[in-house]
C-alpha cells in the first residue's frame, strides 16, 4: 500500500461501521454488535453444568445465557460463594470475562484469566505456567523486546500480572504513555478482583469500551494518519479515550457531502461481499466461505502477457497472494482456509509462493499461519476465529 490509511466510523442501514480504509479499500471492517453480553465484559456467573468429556464448565451469565468454561483453567477460578477446593463444581457461583462471541452452534467462551485492553498493553491476571510476566509483541524487533523487559516500572507490575506490550508501542517516542496505561489498567483490574466476592451472582464488574474504541486500538496506529466520524457521540467517546495518544481525530461536518459517500462506503461493502475479486492482472479470485472451510479458487482470467506459462502462473499466485492476505482480514474469514492456486510445476516457485504467503500472513493483526501444500496442490492456510465473518456480522446470515 502506497499510504496510510484512516480509520472511519459511520452509521450506514442502521449499523453502526468501523473500519479502515487504505487506498479506496477497505482492510478491516466491524459492525458494532448490541449484545448485552459483549466481549471483555466480565461477570459473576453460576455453573450449570460441567462436562468432564470435554472438559468443561457451562457457565450462565443470567437470563439463560449460557456460555462455556474450560475445566482447563479451574485452579484459576475465584469461587465467591463456597471455600474453594481447586474443583468447580455445579452451582458455583464465578466471575469470567466473555473472551468469544457464540458462532451459529456454539456457545460464547469465556475464561477466569481477565485482562484488561489498552492502546500499548494488555494488563491481565499472571497464568502459572508463565515463566515471565512480560510478552511483546512479536512484530517488534528484538531489540526493542528485550528494551521493553528490561524496564524496572513495568517489571513491578509484572511480578503480579501478564503484560502483553503491543505493537502499537513501536510508535511511541518515548515510554510514558506506555507506563501510565499500564499502571491505570492493573488498578482497574485489582479493584475488579476485589469487588468481584462482595457482588450478587449475575452482576456485571465490568462493561467492555464500545466496539469503534477497540477497534482504534486493536489497529496498528502505522495503518492510519487520522480517525473520522460523523457522529457528535461518538466523537466525544472517542476524543476522551484517545486522549495523551496523539492519534488526530476529526469530525466530519460537511452536510452536503455525507461520508460514507466522499468515501464509496457502500461500493467497498458491495465488492467484500461479493465472492469474485478481481486481479490487476486480471486474474481472479473466487472466494466460497462453507460450514467447515473457506474455498479460494486463483483463476488466470484475461491474463496473456508473456509466452511462459511458468512464469506467468507464478506472477498471477503472488498477485493473487496479497490479495488473499487482505481479504482474509477485510472479510474476517477464519478457520480453515484452502486456495487452490494455478498450478506450478517447478518446486523452488513453489516454496517461494509457500514462504511469501507466510510473510504477508505475518502481517494480520489475528493469528494465522501457512500449514502446508497439500498432495493435491492445495495450500492449507489457518486464521484464529475470534469473531464472525463480516458477511455474518452485516447481513445476519
Amino acid at each position: 500500500m502506497s499510504s496510510k490509511g484512516k480509520i472511519l466510523i459511520l452509521k450506514l442501514n442502521g449499523k453502526l461501521l468501523s473500519m479502515l480504509m487504505q487506498d479506496n479499500r477497505i482492510l478491516s471492517i466491524q459492525v458494532q454488535k448490541q449484545d448485552e453480553y459483549a466481549v471483555g465484559n466480565i461477570y459473576v456467573g453460576k455453573v450449570k453444568n460441567i462436562s468432564e468429556n470435554i472438559g468443561a464448565a457451562f457457565v450462565d451469565l443470567g437470563q439463560g445465557y449460557l456460555t462455556f468454561l474450560p475445566l482447563s483453567e479451574s485452579k484459576y477460578a475465584n469461587v465467591t460463594n463456597r471455600k474453594f477446593d481447586g474443583r468447580i463444581k455445579i452451582g458455583d457461583e464465578i466471575p469470567v470475562q466473555v473472551i468469544k462471541e457464540p458462532m451459529k452452534t456454539k456457545l460464547a467462551g469465556v475464561t477466569t484469566l481477565f485482562s484488561l485492553p489498552g492502546q500499548y498493553v494488555v494488563v491481565g491476571i499472571k497464568r502459572i505456567d508463565h515463566s515471565t510476566g512480560i510478552q511483546v509483541s512479536s512484530k517488534l524487533g528484538k531489540r526493542v523486546q528485550t528494551r521493553f523487559r528490561s524496564i524496572e516500572a513495568l517489571q513491578q507490575i509484572a511480578e503480579n500480572y501478564q503484560l502483553i506490550i503491543r505493537t502499537n508501542t513501536g510508535e511511541l517516542n518515548d515510554d510514558e504513555p506506555l507506563l501510565m496505561e499500564a499502571d491505570m489498567l492493573k488498578e482497574q483490574l485489582t479493584h475488579i478482583m476485589q469487588i468481584a466476592g462482595k457482588r450478587t451472582c449475575y452482576s456485571c464488574l465490568y462493561r467492555s469500551k464500545p466496539d469503534y474504541i477497540s477497534f482504534v486500538e486493536n489497529t496498528y496506529t502505522a495503518e492510519y494518519d487520522e480517525v473520522v466520524t460523523d457522529i457528535v457521540e461518538v466523537y466525544d467517546m472517542l476524543r476522551e479515550s484517545l486522549d495523551g495518544t496523539g492519534i488526530p481525530l476529526r469530525l466530519y461536518e460537511d452536510q452536503m457531502l455525507p461520508i460514507h459517500k466522499l468515501y464509496s462506503v457502500e461500493v467497498r461493502i458491495k465488492e467484500l461481499l461479493d465472492k469474485n475479486v478481481w486481479l490487476k492482472s486480471g486474474g481472479y479470485l473466487v472466494i466460497e466461505p462453507t460450514e467447515a472451510l473457506v474455498s479460494i479458487d486463483v483463476n488466470s482470467g484475461k491474463y496473456e502477457k508473456g509466452k511462459d506459462k511458468e512464469e506467468t502462473a507464478l506472477k498471477i499466485n503472488l498477485e493473487a497472494a496479497e490479495m488473499i492476505a487482505v481479504q482474509l482480514r477485510a472479510r474476517n474469514l477464519s478457520g480453515i482456509i484452502m486456495v487452490d492456486f494455478i498450478n506450478l510445476k517447478k518446486k523452488e516457485h513453489e516454496q517461494q509462493l509457500t514462504e511469501y504467503m507466510r510473510s504477508l500472513l505475518k502481517k494480520d493483526v489475528v493469528a494465522a499461519d501457512v500449514v502446508d501444500m497439500t498432495g493435491l496442490g492445495l495450500m492449507e492456510i489457518t486464521r484464529k476465529k475470534i469473531k464472525p465473518s463480516f458477511r455474518e456480522q452485516y447481513t445476519g446470515r
